[in-house]
């Protein structure tokens, strides 16, 4: 090993040369000088959990590549967790399915979070984030998590599946729980893990019983009439753990994304005030959060067999992490990496995965926070830093767990 730089590096391929990063270490950061420097000098970096993927053209060509699987499968594995609730549920949903099981899964659930579903839903997002937005303008300082995007999230969310809003609060401790499973630290919080997990199946299982009764015209209902016993339906398992990953990731990925959308602009007023006088950036202003500071901060894969690629070798089982973060902010594919929404005809980023294993709810999540930060951006200005933040570990994906801000009501 030797050090390129100031950046540790081991050389893992003849000739090659490889940044190391120690991504299980809390002081680990995606958006470090470290992982800049890093992504300058290779494409490629070598961590404690396989490779990681630095630059925007690699993590786009890999993210298609079928010598690749779904890689998160092994993450419980990978630090110690090898039974229990989760560890049942995470390998058998969505997320980490592959072949004709994934794709047969997929096409069952597509219809539920189209885009035409997405743009009906936009005018109920409207409601709810006036009713959030009236009800914290006047204050002039909140939490932004607690006051504005764990409600908004999952309220929404229980909008989009035709639940009663007054379930938002269970749905969202357990989300909260279940999300520290993608943190590094899983291991050490495995047991009320396990717990939110058997929550949850114990709502969505007395939840679709009442579908089955009395079917109305919502998400869960028409899934409810698509699960049977036929092998092109959803089995009941399927059915359940479906409905339990749209109540984690649906709430989870959201509140996170709304808090570092905050973040993102408190460092960039110029791009809020550009947003405020022309709503109808919001869409372009979205994306532009979305790649430069995403909840997502890599996608996970795994080596199904040997391949090589741009010089390097690749073992069958290797984890490699794509770093959908440093991709976004790469200057070979965004010569102006800064957060600009007037920018256009941008690269595609990359926080919604790609490939087969793209997100499947991301129509529906553009959909809410694009309503959610128009609306703010027109209520709220000089937005500030209001005492001590609090965030997850910046690994897979990241997130405020306290974001306290201050800010003047816009007249």
């Amino acid at each position: 090993m030797n050090v390129l730089r100031g950046i540790s590096v081991t050389q893992v391929s003849p000739g090659i040369d490889m940044p190391y990063f120690n991504i299980a270490d809390p002081s680990f950061a995606m958006q470090s000088e470290a992982v800049r420097r890093a992504r300058d000098e290779s494409w490629i970096a070598k961590t404690n959990y396989g490779y990681a993927v630095l630059r925007h053209a690699e993590v786009g060509t890999l993210l298609r590549n079928t010598s690749l699987s779904q890689g998160s499968a092994q993450w419980p594995e990978h630090h110690g967790v090898h039974s229990g609730s989760f560890y049942q549920w995470w390998s058998k949903n969505l997320l980490v399915l592959e072949g004709t099981e994934h794709t047969r899964i997929r096409r069952l659930l597509n219809p539920a979070f189209s885009p035409a579903r997405a743009r009906k839903l936009k005018a109920d997002f409207q409601v709810l984030a006036n009713e959030l937005v009236a009800s914290i303008v006047e204050r002039g300082s909140i939490e932004f998590v607690n006051d504005f995007a764990a409600p908004f999230a999952t309220r929404a969310l229980c909008i989009m599946l035709g639940l009663p809003e007054e379930h938002w609060q269970f749905i969202a401790d357990r989300a909260d729980t279940i999300g520290l499973a993608l943190s590094v630290n899983i291991n050490e919080e495995i047991q009320q893990i396990d717990t939110a997990v058997d929550e949850l199946y114990e709502f969505v299982e007395t939840l679709i019983q009442e579908r089955r009764e009395n079917p109305v015209d919502d998400v869960i209902s028409t899934l409810v009439t698509k699960s049977s016993t036929d092998s092109d339906s959803l089995s009941p398992e399927e059915l359940r753990n479906a409905i339990v990953l749209m109540l984690f990731g649906g709430m989870d990925t959201t509140r996170n994304q709304l808090g570092l959308a905050i973040q993102t602009f408190m460092h960039n007023p110029q791009e809020w005030e550009k947003l405020a006088a022309d709503p109808t950036l919001v869409d372009r202003a979205l994306e532009e959060v979305l790649r430069v500071n995403p909840t997502t901060r890599w996608v996970t894969r795994e080596a199904v067999e040997d391949f090589e690629f741009n010089g390097v070798h690749f073992e069958k089982g290797t984890t490699v992490h794509l770093f959908t973060a440093s991709s976004g902010t790469d200057i070979e594919a965004f010569p102006n990496p800064e957060i600009d929404i007037s920018e256009k005809d941008r690269k595609a980023h990359f926080t919604f995965g790609g490939g087969k294993h793209q997100c499947i709810g991301q129509h529906i999540a553009k959909a809410d926070m694009s309503v959610a930060l128009a609306t703010l951006a027109a209520a709220m200005t000089d937005i500030q830093l209001d005492g001590a933040d609090e965030w997850l570990p910046d690994s897979g994906n990241t997130g405020p767990v306290r974001l306290p801000i201050r800010f003047t009501k816009r007249s």
